[in-house]
């Protein structure tokens, strides 16, 4: 008898949380077939990817291979989906160069792509504007600050100076509160070393369309993040938008009222100002609704049968809010694990369950040993909440050599200076400007 493949697309936490559940299930059954599909072959710990951005967490300590950690899974493709066809039940995956493509028939399948960034429509910022979706963008965002650095140690040029010393970071989400405070981390620890940058020069904004930062926090804690980050003197615009950037220059205006647009001289604009589902899932024939894949209850694709979509790139409405779940990992996880559930179900003929998510809280760090968090309903700031989020996130990384190479990173931070060696990233001209997901800091 033939065996029956499953097939799960997709290397983040809703995929690779998936086939570990799978593997759990049906990992010793010799008449099932675990496939994996993914566009690298590790698992990146997206909610330190700012700390790689800063330099305080060496890159490939927050990468896990899948092999490491999905011992049991028969096949595994390093590539990326080019299409899905659920009428024949085949996967095709792009060809790279010297490397055919390839088509991958399933008797069950297990969506899990995730989602890109959404620009809005901006085609200015999405070309020149820096992301913070892979360890390439982290890298290659460290070397730009660290050359603006460089620059601006020689800079004689006022204007040119304040361009080169003024760091614009757009979304007031825990992406872009992240990534604001590790880059004033940074920087003022590395302009120590540059006798003619003044730290009064250091320039960190936030911009940010909605009234408040960090909307998923109580207003409490959403206000003691706000006067923290003034403190370390990072800017915060809310109700404001950006039009344009063309590398040198961007263009802000108010949402409230008639104000003119108005323009920030700058070098540096990361965006973390939102996601759209991946492309390959608008392409497809899969029914969608605000372009993720349409599933009931039990995570399944109803017109499908034996496809499930989870994670970031599946719609389901959250019956206390009416409004879809939010794009987190900690969603991501929960779906994951009720997906492989109910796929173990349908092979071996058990009772479904359905999908209901409890929050068990969230957690933002806000730079220099400061963070917030709401844990089951109790509300934490400052130390305590910095020191919970370092906690927590460490012991989510899922093998012990990962875990301790991070603990020394944060151990030597404590005694040393961060290096600033500037590392060309391979490919770096390239692919500097990229598509990213909102890094993801709810469990």
């Amino acid at each position: 008898m033939a065996k029956r493949r499953i097939l799960v697309l997709g290397g983040g936490f809703a995929g690779v949380g998936c086939i570990r559940r799978l593997e759990s299930y049906l990992g010793g059954d010799p008449d099932i077939e675990l496939v994996l599909v993914s566009e690298n072959n590790f698992l990146l710990f997206t909610p330190m990817l700012p700390q790689v951005a800063s330099g305080m967490i060496e890159t490939r300590h927050i990468v896990i291979p899948i092999r490491d950690i999905c011992k049991k899974t028969t096949v595994f493709y390093e590539s990326r989906v080019k299409s899905i066809d659920p009428y024949g039940k085949v996967v095709n995956l792009w060809g790279r160069r010297g490397k055919r493509g390839i088509r991958i028939h399933y008797d069950y399948l297990v969506i899990a792509l995730g989602s890109e960034t959404n620009f809005f429509d901006l085609g200015s910022v999405e070309r020149h504007a820096y992301t913070m979706k892979t360890l390439d963008d982290a890298v290659i965002l460290r070397n730009h600050v660290i050359d603006m650095l460089e620059q601006s140690e020689n800079e004689t040029d006022p204007v040119r100076l304040r361009g080169q010393l003024t760091f614009v970071v757009v979304g007031g989400g825990f992406a872009g509160i992240e990534t604001a405070g590790e880059m004033m981390d940074l920087l003022v620890d590395a302009s120590d070393r540059y006798p003619h940058v003044q730290k009064s020069d250091i320039r960190v904004v936030v911009v940010e369309a909605l009234p408040t930062i960090l909307p998923g926090f109580s207003k409490g804690l959403a206000e003691f993040a706000y006067e923290k980050l003034k403190e370390r003197n990072i800017e915060i615009m809310t109700r404001t938008a950006v039009t344009s950037f063309d590398g040198e220059e961007v263009i802000i205006k108010d949402i409230d009222g008639d104000s003119e647009p108005r323009s920030m001289v700058t070098k540096t604009l990361i965006w973390t100002a939102g996601v759209t589902p991946a492309n390959t899932i608008k392409r497809s024939v899969l029914k969608t609704e605000r372009g993720r894949i349409v599933v009931n209850g039990f995570l399944e694709v109803p017109e499908h049968s034996g496809v499930f979509a989870i994670g970031d790139c599946a719609s389901l409405q959250d019956p206390k809010t009416k409004r879809q779940f939010a794009p987190t990992a900690q969603i991501a996880e929960a779906q994951a694990k009720i997906a492989a559930h109910n796929l173990y179900s349908s092979i071996r003929g058990g009772e479904k369950r359905r999908f209901v998510f409890s929050g068990r809280g969230q957690m933002a760090i806000i730079g220099k040993r400061s963070g917030i968090a709401s844990i089951f309903g109790i509300n934490v700031s400052g130390f305590l909440a910095w020191f919970l989020w370092r906690a927590i996130y460490l012991s989510k990384i899922p093998i012990l050599e990962k875990r301790t190479r991070v603990s020394l990173d944060w151990l030597i931070d404590l005694f040393f200076r961060r290096d600033i060696a500037r590392l060309k990233a391979v490919g770096e001209k390239a692919r500097e400007y990229q598509d990213l997901d909102e890094v993801d800091d709810l469990w």
